[in-house]
């Protein structure tokens, strides 16, 4: 039985904006960090995507800002956040934010500021000023304390929301930069979905003797989302199970994921062409524009949001019934990411997969990162024509199934293994397998040792067609060219050899130049040349505009 808020002992402004939000009883996440944050220490907290750990973590530094000075009175003019929380991506720092106005909206003299890239800089320096929290991307952070626009040396708590997404943006330098300059710092915080290896590299520079909370790991079921998967025979059939799912009536909004960016461009272009109020979101777009369109999902105008995984983090829109995943992710972590799009806190949805056969081995990465199969389904009407085939080898990656992914292991013709046969690159040589992770249609050989000899006595040989004899011997009087213009061999051609002989003409040839004709007028004077007179190219000057008038000249 989870504890409610009121038990928790929040300040009343607090409280009173908790039940504003229709919240009454904690999550897990919610009741072990609270009073753990409250005592003091390091943190280091994983937890399931959508499990209520942004509320976990701002409303204790919320209720210690309300403790340690009941007016909250702001420094005006200074920019010395007392808190600090940092995001990998801009999306996820927005949301942050906004949660956090939510909370304070009771709270007197308590300021939030946001701080990341693709902002003018102008309107953030002048936010930050008094702001006693701070949200911001790492990056831009930076760049401000740089410049002194902002002075981290006042900074008491430090918070690392989702620290494996810093480390696979290639923040960890920038994260211990910061750590650094906080030099007042007395607490540190840090989320992560799992605590894998190089997740404990990174505390050991930012936490010190931490205490640990593991309420579940990445891979965990998540329970209140219904997880389906369909096979496609090709791209085209995938977006007919796409629009099979679009029609489904309990969709109230969807994500769909892309794996590139054009990808998502086509997929939304499609969609509005057959009436859907879809539109697009990835990296490149400007943030402003990026901004709109999350507005306007969060506002309803947009029903189906297509995305890369620029949005697989940050999105928190309760509407979000459906999340599909048309294109498939690069790393199978990001699939608990993806789906955690939809069933937030507490709500139900309903997360789709569609794939090829040649993706199946990322199929079985994620069931295994899951620990949990991802059974396929059939739509009446769309079923695949096609199988997956199946490996007799039950090591998926092992040395006898293909090597690491599959396809480069020295054995496996003999022992078969995901991503072998033709799918299995340079497997007879054991060299590394290119085409592995897409695989192909007939990737798993099972057969007799293939041979490679010639069919019906046929000599196979390498030697140029028709006697061709291919030297590079220099030809007569090359021997003592400098530059190696004479080195072609006399002996060498591929085809009927020209009947005109060679000659040292450039190829476009270099018009004659002669003196400028001079009529006591320069503004008169040009080049004059046979090839310049017959309209030929110039190579100092473009074929000039011949002028009948000396009086037509004009300069340009």
């Amino acid at each position: 039985m989870s504890l409610t808020f009121k038990e928790l002992n929040l300040a009343a402004p607090l409280l009173e904006a908790v039940e504003a939000l229709g919240f009454t009883a904690t999550t897990p996440v919610q009741e072990q960090v609270f009073p753990a944050a409250m005592d003091g220490g390091d943190l280091m907290v994983s937890s399931q995507t959508g499990s209520g750990k942004t509320a976990a973590f701002l409303l204790p530094l919320l209720q210690k800002l309300i403790e340690a000075n009941p007016n909250n009175k702001p420094i005006p003019g200074r920019a010395e956040p007392t808190y600090l929380v940092l995001c990998p991506t801009r999306e996820l720092a927005q949301q942050v934010a906004a949660d956090a106005i939510d909370l304070v909206k009771f709270c007197r003299g308590i300021r939030i500021a946001t701080i990341m890239g693709g902002m003018p800089y102008g309107k953030q320096i002048a936010q930050i000023k008094g702001a006693q929290i701070v949200v911001a991307t790492p990056g831009r952070l930076l760049d401000l304390n740089d410049s002194r626009a902002i002075r981290l040396d006042k900074v008491q708590a430090l918070v690392v929301d989702e620290a494996d997404r810093m480390l696979d943006l290639g923040f960890a330098e920038d994260l211990e930069n910061i750590h650094r300059r906080c030099e007042t710092l007395q607490q540190t915080l840090m989320f992560s979905a799992t605590f894998a290896p190089r997740i404990m590299e990174l505390a050991a520079e930012l936490v010190n003797n931490p205490t640990r909370i593991e309420l579940a790991h990445a891979g965990d079921v998540h329970s209140n989302i219904t997880q389906t998967m369909h096979w496609a025979d090709s791209v085209s059939h995938k977006h007919k199970i796409l629009r099979h799912w679009l029609s489904d009536p309990s969709l109230d909004q969807a994500v769909i994921f892309a794996s590139t960016q054009i990808e998502s461009e086509d997929i939304a272009e499609n969609l509005r062409v057959d009436g859907y109020a879809a539109s697009a979101l990835h990296g490149a777009m400007p943030q402003a524009v990026r901004n709109r369109r999350l507005d306007s999902l969060r506002k309803g105008v947009t029903k189906i949001l297509v995305a890369t995984d620029v949005a697989a983090r940050g999105i928190d829109v309760p509407t979000i019934s459906h999340v599909i995943n048309f294109g498939l992710p690069m790393k199978p972590e990001d699939y608990t990411h993806r789906i955690g799009r939809t069933g937030r806190a507490g709500r139900s949805g309903v997360a789709i997969t569609i794939a090829q056969h040649s993706e199946r081995i990322k199929i079985r990465a994620i069931e295994r990162f899951t620990q949990q199969p991802l059974p396929a389904s059939v739509i009446p009407g769309l079923e695949p024509q096609k199988k997956p085939e199946q490996s007799s080898s039950g090591r998926p990656g092992g040395r006898s199934g293909g090597g690491r992914s599959g396809g480069g292991g020295r054995s496996s013709e003999r022992s078969g293994g995901y991503g072998g046969g033709n799918g299995g690159g340079n497997a007879r040589r054991g060299g590394p397998n290119r085409s592995s992770f897409e695989g192909s249609s007939n990737s798993s050989y099972t057969g007799e040792k293939r041979t490679f000899t010639p069919s019906e006595g046929e000599k196979r040989t390498f030697a140029p067609s028709e006697g061709a004899k291919r030297t590079f011997a220099p030809s007569e009087g090359a021997s003592g060219d400098k530059y190696g213009k004479g080195r072609r061999s006399e002996t060498k051609s591929f085809g009927k050899p020209d009947s005109a002989p060679r000659t040292s003409a450039k190829p476009f040839g270099e018009p004659a130049r002669k003196k400028p004709v001079s009529s006591g007028n320069a503004a008169e004077q040009r080049y004059t040349g046979s090839k310049a007179k017959e309209g030929g190219f110039n190579r100092d000057k473009p074929a000039a505009k011949t002028f009948s008038k000396p009086s037509a000249f004009r300069p340009r």
